[in-house]
């Protein structure tokens, strides 16, 4: 079986969209495109590096699908793995790409069953409306946030549809000069209740 981990970068108020730049995803008139940029530095960019050089297959949305096949092609210096691995993408409308090894899948269904297949773990970046279709169906098996020290109101949100009630474990952490914590939480079972104090 496959794990699924979901990385984002997210606002101190979840919001994940368009963190790349101005142009990235300016729908629903969101102006604050790029506003990871002047939290970059040398610590945030070797995690960043880390996951990049990951051994991953992907599972993507469409529209994350199709801002990664016009920019990523050309740029596979950066980021190798994004071309030469397998990019599932759930789309009811999308069926073919010249993307090399893009596979298209029409159901959450198809997701469950490819997560029961063995290969690669399968990474999930960007694509909010699937993430929340994978956090209430319990599909996620990590969640590796970035979360930024700013607020930015309205844009999408990581959690925006909401999530099954679910317990997390941190396995990983670090904190970058700029404020930008960095954290991975494995699936960690059902949420457990107790008196504080007691």
């Amino acid at each position: 079986m496959r794990k699924i981990t979901v990385l984002s970068m997210i606002s101190l108020d979840g919001v994940m969209q368009a963190p790349g730049g101005p142009q990235e995803d300016p729908s629903g008139g969101f102006k604050y495109g790029g506003w990871t940029a002047p939290y970059g530095d040398a610590v945030g960019w070797k995690a960043v590096q880390k996951e990049l050089g990951q051994r991953a297959d992907y599972l993507l949305g469409r529209k994350t699908f199709k801002i990664f096949e016009a920019y990523w092609p050309g740029h596979a210096d950066f980021w190798l793995g994004i071309n030469n691995d397998t990019k599932y993408v759930l789309s009811k409308t999308l069926k073919k790409s010249n993307w090399k090894n893009s596979v298209f899948l029409k159901s959450l269904a198809d997701i469950k069953k490819l997560k029961k297949t063995e290969g690669s773990p399968i990474q999930v970046w960007g694509s909010g409306e699937l993430v929340q279709l994978l956090l209430k169906n319990d599909l996620v098996d990590e969640l590796r946030l970035k979360i930024y020290p700013v607020t930015l109101g309205k844009g999408k949100k990581l959690f925006a549809g909401g999530a099954i009630p679910a317990a997390f474990t941190l396995i990983e952490s670090a904190i970058t000069p700029k404020g930008v914590v960095i954290a991975c939480y494995k699936r960690a079972g059902k949420v457990k209740t107790a008196t504080v104090g007691e």
